[in-house]
């Protein structure tokens, strides 16, 4: 569902579910920061959308306070001190197993970051408020969406091994349905227990001897110390001028570098006249060589090369932008998937916020901690057991990451807030609403919903062709095939294609948002009271 609103003043929450997104912004009508009803809406929807992320998965976060310069936190999971490839391969793995225990490699950081984005903004608003939904939720039992039903169905012979998995997921020993309630009582204990021992709780004390023992019990490699020594970190976002303004995203181990990549080349060809066919086609190919730069430099921050300050110099970007033609570049190449929720918001006083949260795939890991609720995430399987590989598993060590909130400071004021779930998508459709947004002079609403493509895989997929919603095949599909590009055509509105959803901040205070018609989500605005002089 998409909702576009303006009002003077405004607040605005979007969020790939409709009750998340009324739940951050009831924050902030309250008073509450961007962090205060982003916590509150992230703990929410780890509760609604049990499928795509979780207290024990990941997160990412960019906040930008007008006049300052935007900040991210990195809050992914590094892998256990015991997870190293002698590890597993005296175990005869040649590779890390995608679900079960022996999935859960790294730490989830999801709490880390809320507590570092409490902390960097002086968030005031206590864990009893912005929690209170979530466990309301957990206990009271939440309707199961398409999405949610659909994921259960697809996990269902992978994961029926898993004995906490089935018992909190398979009522009656069968998939989710769609409109039926489930309830997740372990998980509203485990967010009250945060609530009267604040977010250090999963690392520190009970809770967190409790997961480090139920983890190594199945078999997992995680320790206690593991979960006492991570930390959130604040890093500074990688960011890349355009001639609309600056766009920002993550750095490495994300993928961010990609987005920025695929934006700047664009930059570099675009011409006001092109056809639709020439943008999509101009965006298809600087996705191709974002890629391979991404392929070839992205890693934990202490693999970097000594290309990596250069990748977005002008010098870089132009030398990639030369080798996009009229004709297609040859696919594919290995991709990446990936499950995820992306949301957004602006606060009474301009701070705004672009949030990541996941757990990798659907339900990450399968592995759920008996008596939490907790899924663990299986980021994991993102390393690799070759020990010449630039994502060589490593005990402390962090896998790539799909994941890319992303902001836009605009030099006419603007600001926007935009990101979707998608693993490889994400930084595809990044470029797509952004571009129809600015580029073209689509609304908010239009540029998330129309017709999309997708290079390489996605969450629930593991093709790595160029898949094509119906309605812009139609359009574009017979162009785009005489420019060489093989075309894989999905239904219109396809959930592949990703969650997306956007906010803009605009100079007279007014605020636009918009949520992905492929969710089932919304964009919420709403006036806030004159400032006292």
């Amino acid at each position: 569902m998409t909702h576009q609103v303006m009002t003077q003043h405004a607040i605005a929450f979007s969020a790939p579910n409709a009750q998340a997104a009324e739940i951050g912004l009831d924050v902030l009508r309250e008073g509450g920061s961007a962090v205060d009803a982003m916590i509150a809406a992230a703990a929410a929807i780890t509760v609604l959308y049990p499928h795509m992320n979780s207290l024990a998965g990941d997160g990412f976060w960019l906040i930008h306070k007008p006049g300052a310069e935007p900040l991210a936190i990195d809050a992914c999971g590094c892998a256990a001190g015991l997870a190293s490839i002698d590890w597993y391969k005296a175990k005869s793995f040649a590779q890390i197993p995608s679900r079960g225990p022996l999935a859960t490699v790294t730490m989830g950081g999801t709490l880390a970051g809320w507590q570092s984005a409490r902390t960097i903004t002086s968030s005031a608003m206590p864990l009893s408020r912005l929690l209170a939904p979530a466990i309301a939720l957990a206990s009271g039992g939440i309707t199961v969406t398409n999405s949610l039903a659909a994921a259960s169905r697809k996990v269902e012979q992978e994961l029926a091994e898993q004995a906490e998995y089935r018992r909190v997921f398979m009522p009656d020993g069968r998939p989710l349905q769609e409109g039926e309630i489930l309830t997740n009582g372990d998980l509203a204990t485990t967010l009250t227990w945060l609530v009267n021992h604040g977010l250090e709780a999963v690392h520190h004390g009970e809770l967190a001897e409790h997961i480090a023992a139920e983890l190594e019990q199945q078999g997992s490699p995680l320790r206690l110390d593991d979960l006492q020594n991570y930390r959130a970190q604040v890093v500074k976002p990688l960011s890349v001028n355009t001639r609309f303004g600056r766009c920002y995203n993550l750095p490495a181990p994300t993928q961010g570098v990609a987005s920025l990549l695929i934006l700047a080349i664009y930059d570099r060809l675009y011409q006001s006249h092109w056809s639709e066919t020439e943008r999509v086609h101009g965006l298809i190919e600087a996705t191709k060589l974002a890629f391979l730069v991404r392929d070839r430099e992205v890693a934990d921050p202490r693999r970097l090369s000594e290309r990596w300050p250069e990748l977005l110099d002008d010098e870089h970007i132009d030398q990639l932008a030369a080798v996009i033609s009229a004709r297609a570049l040859p696919w594919p190449q290995v991709a990446e998937p990936g499950d995820t929720v992306w949301m957004g918001c602006v606060d009474s006083q301009g701070t705004m916020v672009s949030f990541i949260q996941s757990i990798y795939w659907e339900f990450g890991s399968g592995v759920v901690v008996p008596g939490t609720g907790l899924v663990w995430n299986n980021r994991g399987v993102g390393f690799s057991l070759d020990a010449n590989h630039r994502n060589a598993l490593a005990p402390g060590y962090k896998p790539f990451h799909t994941l890319n909130p992303a902001l836009a400071v605009l030099s006419d004021g603007r600001r926007i807030s935009y990101g979707t779930m998608g693993g490889e998508g994400q930084p595809q459709t990044q470029a797509a609403l952004l571009t129809r947004y600015l580029y073209d002079g689509l609304s908010l609403p239009e540029s998330i919903s129309r017709g999309r493509w997708l290079l390489g895989r996605t969450w629930g997929d593991n093709n790595h062709d160029l898949k094509m919603e119906q309605d812009l095949v139609d359009k574009l599909g017979e162009n785009l095939r005489a420019r060489g590009h093989s075309i894989k055509t999905v239904a219109a509105h396809s959930e592949m294609m990703g969650h997306a959803g956007a906010i803009v901040s605009h100079t007279d205070g007014s605020a636009t948002a918009a949520s992905d018609p492929r969710s089932d989500g919304t964009g919420l605005v709403a006036a806030v009271a004159e400032p006292a002089l």
